[in-house]
């Protein structure tokens, strides 16, 4: 069980993909740095805040909606990332690390919500790790 989010591995590894996507932004052209680069940095940076958000409040509902919202700001950072390889944006290794950190990340993120739902339907109160 998982005593803070911070224990929680796919906090950490959102927590590396928004260094990760901060980084490959700072290489964009400057006249991006209000327009596809905030949208980016705004996405990923909702994926762990949510993950944060929803377990320190404590219920297993608010921590099973913020793992969606989480879910789908990864989905809008992943297609983010396919308009910024269009747009040839950045280092193309670091997309490249981004994309598939993003992808990781949905696994482990599509994980928890099997779990919350396996859980339900067995009539328990939260999964193990949920605290």
């Amino acid at each position: 069980m998982a005593a803070t989010f911070r224990d929680l591995v796919v906090w950490k590894k959102s927590i590396d993909l928004t260094t990760l996507v901060y980084g490959f932004t700072a290489g964009f052209p400057k006249c991006e740095m209000y327009g596809l680069a905030l949208q980016m940095r705004s996405a990923v940076v909702s994926i762990p805040s949510n993950i944060a958000e929803g377990y320190g409040r404590g219920t297993c509902s608010e921590f099973r909606e913020a793992v969606k919202r989480a879910e789908g700001s990864n989905c809008e950072l992943q297609t983010q990332l396919i308009i910024a390889r269009k747009l040839r944006f950045g280092d193309s290794e670091m997309l490249l690390a981004a994309e598939s950190l993003s992808f990781e990340i949905g696994l482990l993120l599509e994980g928890v919500s099997a779990d919350f739902a396996r859980e339900i339907r067995a009539g328990g109160a939260a999964p193990r790790w949920a605290g």
